[in-house]
């Protein structure tokens, strides 16, 4: 599908911003390898051949028992009898760290570890590898942010949507349980929520949710308030269209543009308030890989600087390059930047033209 003029133009002006540009890139680089972290660290191989015929564990399971062993259990690949099992009669392939976020290395006898050839972050105090942590930590943090920016994104849109357009005592009530929502000590609330219940991920999304959706609705029923008075929306009515076609093909596009400069904000704060529930330890199961859980890990061992520095950088850099691409985009949909572009393009037009002439 083509892109409109003004689209094509704010496309432009994104670009034009290189470290908001620049910064998205990078990111999805980062995004992208911890979302094939499996192929990165793991402690199975990406493939193996036994007997001529191919298998994958990463995808599979597969037991001790069919690989020509005793036990019925999973294989436990890094055990040199299941590899003497499998190189036998064929071969594997390895990640480049074979380690996962839970792989306890029992070689050091001594943790945390500091940085070596094995481990190039080094270890936490459980034996695992930090860089694993932080690997996989890193897509469970921004899976978890993007989940959570969705559903807010929609609760608070709605709401904002319906107060904007209707007004009225529909208005005074949204506003009356925005206020409710807003005096609440959010973060008590969290704690009591979390406590009551074993957190899990699909536990923890629905219960920050809760809590989540109110950034948006200011700035949407700001927009509608605004949109609702415009001639094509006071033509529709009088045509009889629908109050509910009006607020999806009309009016909403408006209030989108309003809306997309805070969404790489609101995913910022749903990974840092994972991350602070974490770190208290009312967040996600303790076997879960998470930012808040190694940041916990470097408080409890200050002896092991590796720890704090190591998610302090990589959290810090997350949390950076979103910020970069949210001003990158608010400028980008600034419609005063899109109309001076556009004002200057046009005076050059003119002045090629005079010359030209």
């Amino acid at each position: 599908m083509a892109l409109t003029p003004l689209n094509r133009r704010r496309l432009e002006l994104f670009r034009a911003n290189r470290r908001g540009y620049w910064s998205l890139r990078i990111f999805l680089v980062l995004f992208a390898a911890s979302l094939a972290a499996e192929f990165i660290a793991n402690d199975k191989p990406i493939l193996f051949s036994q007997g001529g015929e191919l298998h994958f564990p990463i995808l599979f399971s597969y037991s001790e028992a069919e690989l020509g062993g005793v036990l019925e259990t999973e294989a436990e690949y890094r055990d040199p009898f299941v590899m003497a099992l499998i190189e036998e009669d064929g071969w594997a392939i390895w990640p480049p760290l074979r380690f996962s976020h839970d792989t306890i290395d029992y070689s050091y006898e001594i943790t945390p570890s500091p940085p070596d050839g094995t481990h190039i972050l080094g270890t936490d105090g459980g034996a695992t590898d930090v860089f694993a942590k932080l690997l996989y930590s890193f897509r469970l943090s921004v899976l978890f942010g993007l989940g959570l920016t969705a559903i807010s994104s929609a609760i608070g849109v709605t709401v904002g949507a319906l107060q904007g357009y209707f007004g009225g005592l529909v208005d005074l009530l949204g506003q009356r349980l925005v206020e409710i929502q807003t005096g609440l000590p959010i973060l008590f609330v969290l704690i009591i929520l979390a406590s009551i219940v074993e957190p899990n991920v699909y536990w923890l999304l629905v219960i920050l949710s809760l809590f989540s959706w109110m950034a948006l609705v200011g700035v949407v029923r700001a927009e509608f308030l605004r949109a609702r008075n415009f001639e094509f929306v006071r033509a529709a009515k009088a045509l009889g269209v629908s109050d509910m076609t009006i607020l999806r093909r009309h009016v909403l596009p408006n209030a989108m543009v309003a809306t997309l400069t805070y969404l790489p904000f609101i995913l910022n704060g749903s990974i840092t308030s994972l991350t602070a529930l974490d770190f208290l330890g009312f967040g996600l199961p303790l076997d879960s890989p998470s930012f808040g859980r190694l940041l916990s890990a470097a408080k409890a061992n200050l002896h092991a600087p590796w720890l704090g520095i190591s998610v302090f950088i990589t959290l810090a850099l997350l949390l950076t390059l979103l910020i970069f691409v949210g001003e990158g985009v608010r400028d980008a949909l600034d419609p005063r930047r899109a109309m001076t572009q556009r004002g200057d393009d046009e005076s050059t037009g003119d002045l090629v033209n005079l010359q030209t002439a």
